[in-house]
């Protein structure tokens, strides 16, 4: 029975981990159809001057969601936040917090999955609107966008509002399931 109590959580987390490639290509326009690079389909189609997109999540069962994306992305590359310049990163946050607040007031919520939960190339950020009373386990307070910190390695995020400052939580990989579908 000893051996079960270790083994169970190892292959839950073999089982549980997308590692997904990323077949991206535009000079090959069949890989950009592939799941996992519709974002990168997506961000290739956009103007080039802006930082920051957004989209609306496509999935049916998440109608009210968007998602905030960069502009710019490496073709064939499993884009993480830690690979975003601060500058990018930056107005990820900001842009991402200005359209949350215009959708939902001050029930908004930003959620960015960890590494081994995502099934797009592309990083992107979740915006949708808080689920009441949602709210648990440790977060830091900051300030401003400016202020939010980079989550370890591999590790999803998520970003909300109270009385003036930002709460960030951290520590899941599946963290856009505080907000509404």
């Amino acid at each position: 029975m000893g051996r079960l109590r270790w083994a169970a959580p190892i292959l839950f987390a073999l089982i549980a981990r997308a590692d997904i490639t990323c077949p991206c290509d535009p000079s090959k326009p069949d890989t950009e159809r592939e799941r996992q690079c519709s974002l990168c389909s997506l961000a290739a189609k956009e103007p080039a001057g802006a930082l920051v997109f957004f989209v609306q999540d496509s999935n049916p069962r998440k109608e009210h969601r968007w998602l905030a994306l960069p502009h710019d992305y490496s073709p064939g590359t499993f884009q993480k936040l830690s690979d975003l310049s601060s500058t990018v990163r930056l107005a990820l946050w900001k842009g991402a917090i200005e359209k949350a607040k215009s959708m939902f007031g001050d029930q908004w919520g930003v959620a960015y999955n960890g590494d081994h939960v995502r099934t797009q190339c592309l990083v992107h950020l979740h915006i949708g609107k808080l689920i009441e009373g949602v709210e648990f386990g440790d977060f830091s307070v900051v300030g401003s966008p400016e202020e939010i910190p980079m989550p370890p390695e591999g590790v999803g995020m998520w970003v909300h509002e109270v009385d003036g400052k930002l709460h960030v939580h951290m520590g899941e990989q599946v963290t856009e399931n505080v907000l509404e579908r």
